[in-house]
């Protein structure tokens, strides 16, 4: 997200404010760093609004202040976080909720952003396919994919980017970068493509789809992109079925336009099934993902809940008051004037509603698409947040199947905390569905698994993913092979291919809350 300075300036300020109110005996402490007072708002912060406080120790039990031996910088900080979010323990695993199988060492959900270095040292932020939740996008424009050890793929190609103008497409073969044959056997070749994926140009070799071979040369660019990645009506044995490849939850003035030509598409050519395509999609703004779900739902459905929101106690009774020193800001950072007609007053955290009821959404019909009877989802290990509660909030009304692998599973979101030059998002608040289903923790496993077959392009009917989609939807069947068929006509066993992404995916993983209402 982008750096406000106003907002800056203000959190900083604030920053000893909070801490004199809420920690008195500190309020005379003169002799504390600007690192200590940082990890003293982090701490106290968590005790009010993280979403399991009620497992968190006393001030003088943590000692916030001790993480400075942890050095300078954002590691102390992201060590304190990390061990404020390992309270917890979810009693269906033995695990803390936030347990990161993939990174121990880090909280699952909740992170760091260094305001100041636009969220550079806070994750991974490799040039590889790196867009914000506004669609800016200041890379390449490639996600990559090893399909096999020898074997790297193109994963998607963002709209508008450099990789688009040179006519890069999903599925096409990297066969060498800068000179070097291509393979990711060590953790040296995998080093040697992050970093050229990190320079602001790249030489590949590229093997397309049809078989050529061409090299390209790229450089790095600003753009603005949208999240709709491919959208296609597909008829097959007199069904006529929505494709919609749906990259991230960005902003909803970023993703309106294209979601509703794509629908308005579907409309005219008298849809009545859908498969969209969530498989890296890591979430993004909730305002998004409801107004996707309002396009997929029919007006029968307008009315009724479609999800709820669970803050902890302590914020569902008001008694959170350490928000009083964050101000409220809109989708487009500004601060918002409180509605009662205070002069000079602007909305803080403090003044909104965190009720179960203020935070239960209904339906409202978007567009003109109706009378959808199955959706199915493909979805993998990349689909989080914004995306599972798209699932999840559909699963009570329609016939909804999962295809693929299992999601990465955060039924959580939050919204961001400034202190100091720092943005600190913390879980706030699971979601529910209207059966009061939720609790995804270690992911939604799916009903038809398939293969994200790397070699074929979005919208291949022969794509593993889609093919297995498109098979339910016609005949109802959810069985499944075990073997794959690439596009070369080769057949192997599902268990040998494997897709992982190189490096670790750089898009956002989390659900932004930013529409809320006051008390």
């Amino acid at each position: 997200m982008k750096f406000n300075y106003l907002k800056a300036f203000l959190s900083l300020s604030l920053l000893s404010i909070t801490l004199v109110q809420c920690k008195k005996d500190k309020s005379t402490d003169t002799t504390a760093t600007r690192e200590q007072l940082t990890m003293d708002s982090i701490f106290l912060y968590a005790k009010e609004i993280y979403l399991w406080n009620d497992a968190l120790p006393s001030y003088a039990s943590f000692n916030p202040r001790s993480y400075t031996s942890y050095g300078m910088g954002l590691a102390p900080l992201e060590k304190e976080l990390f061990r404020l979010s390992q309270y917890k323990i979810n009693s269906s695993t033995g695990k803390p909720y936030e347990y990161s199988s993939s990174d121990p060492t880090s909280p699952k959900y909740s992170y760091i952003d260094d305001k100041e270095a636009s969220g550079a040292t806070a994750f991974i932020k490799p040039s590889q396919s790196y867009v914000e939740l506004d669609g800016a996008g200041t890379d390449f424009g490639i996600g990559i994919a090893r399909f096999t050890a020898t074997d790297i793929r193109i994963s998607y190609v963002n709209a508008s980017s450099p990789a688009s103008a040179a006519s890069l497409s999903r599925g096409d073969k990297i066969v060498s970068i800068n000179g070097r044959t291509t393979k990711a056997e060590t953790q040296t070749d995998v080093d040697y493509i992050n970093n050229a994926f990190n320079a602001s140009g790249i030489k590949l070799v590229i093997q397309k789809l049809s078989g050529t071979t061409v090299t390209i040369n790229l450089t790095q660019a600003t753009y603005s992109t949208s999240p709709v990645i491919k959208k296609a009506v597909i008829e097959k044995d007199g069904k006529k079925i929505g494709y919609l490849v749906f990259a991230r939850f960005s902003t909803l003035s970023n993703a309106q336009s294209d979601l509703d030509a794509a629908f308005a598409d579907f409309a005219t050519a008298g849809v009545t099934d859908l498969v969209i395509d969530l498989r890296y999609n890591g979430g993004g703004y909730v305002s998004t993902a409801e107004y996707l779900i309002n396009l997929i739902a029919p007006p029968s459905l307008n009315g009724k809940t479609m999800y709820s929101a669970y803050y902890n106690d302590m914020m569902k009774n008001g008694n959170a008051k350490i928000l009083q020193h964050q101000p409220f800001y809109d989708e487009n950072h500004n601060l918002t004037p409180y509605k009662s007609g205070i002069n000079g007053k602007f909305v803080t955290y403090a003044d909104l509603d965190y009720s179960v009821s203020g935070n239960t959404y209904s339906f409202g019909k978007k567009g003109s698409l109706n009378g959808v009877k199955n959706v199915c989802f493909i979805v993998s290990g990349k689909t989080a947040s914004a995306s599972e509660l798209t699932i999840n909030a559909l699963k009570p009304y329609l016939n909804v199947k999962l295809v693929g692998s299992t999601t990465y599973g955060k039924p959580v979101g939050f919204f961001g905390i400034d202190i100091d030059k720092y943005t600190v998002y913390m879980s706030n608040f699971q979601t529910k569905n209207a059966n009061g289903e939720g609790g995804y923790f270690t992911g939604m496993t799916v009903d038809i698994p398939a293969t994200d077959d790397l070699t074929r392009d979005f919208g291949d009917q022969n794509e593993d993913c889609l093919a297995k989609a498109l098979k339910w939807i016609i005949t109802g069947v959810t069985t499944t092979s075990n073997t794959v068929t690439l596009k070369n006509g080769t057949v192997i066993s599902s268990t040998e291919v494997n897709p992982e992404v190189i490096p670790t995916q750089p898009t956002f993983t989390g659900m932004v809350e930013n529409r809320y209402k006051l008390k």
